[in-house]
């Protein structure tokens, strides 16, 4: 159990790259997430989230909740590189959910003329390869992980 700890903590600690990925990724994240927990920038909020995604999707409300408490305090876990490769692995999945679920019936391109019936996956895409960067390589130079790490 704790190898497979030391291995979800690993990383290097003077690597600048995934810092600067996890906090813009986390960043762009958050302020989604934010949307749908708090209703700011525009979105509807918890409540109506979940009443939208059952009544439009089909989604159970575990789903819904599970999205929105990844891309909100999974996103400030991402930031700060708490358990970085479990949180990108997460978002990973979300990030798929969506392609699968509204964005690959649509294509590739986003609707930038509006001349399409939704928005592309190529923003989803960019977030799975930054991901996958970040699930090889661990949260970097000041991530809690490299803390954490010391003490197992």
């Amino acid at each position: 159990m704790i190898k497979l700890y030391n291995k979800i903590l690993e990383t290097e600690n003077h690597n600048w790259n995934p810092l600067i990925l996890r906090v813009v990724l986390g960043s762009v994240i958050f302020a989604h997430g934010a949307q749908k927990l708090f209703g700011m920038w525009g979105g509807h909020g918890f409540s109506q989230t979940i009443t939208d995604w059952e009544k439009f999707f089909n989604l159970p409300s575990f789903i819904t909740i599970s999205v929105i408490l990844i891309e909100s305090i999974g996103a400030i876990l991402l930031i700060a590189g708490l358990f970085t490769r479990i949180m990108a692995s997460l978002l990973g999945c979300v990030m798929l959910g969506a392609i699968i679920m509204l964005h690959a019936k649509v294509g590739f391109y986003m609707n930038w003329y509006g001349t399409q019936m939704g928005e592309g996956f190529e923003y989803h895409i960019l977030v799975l390869g930054m991901v996958i960067a970040l699930i090889i390589s661990g949260g970097g130079k000041y991530s809690l992980d490299t803390t954490l790490s010391k003490y197992v």
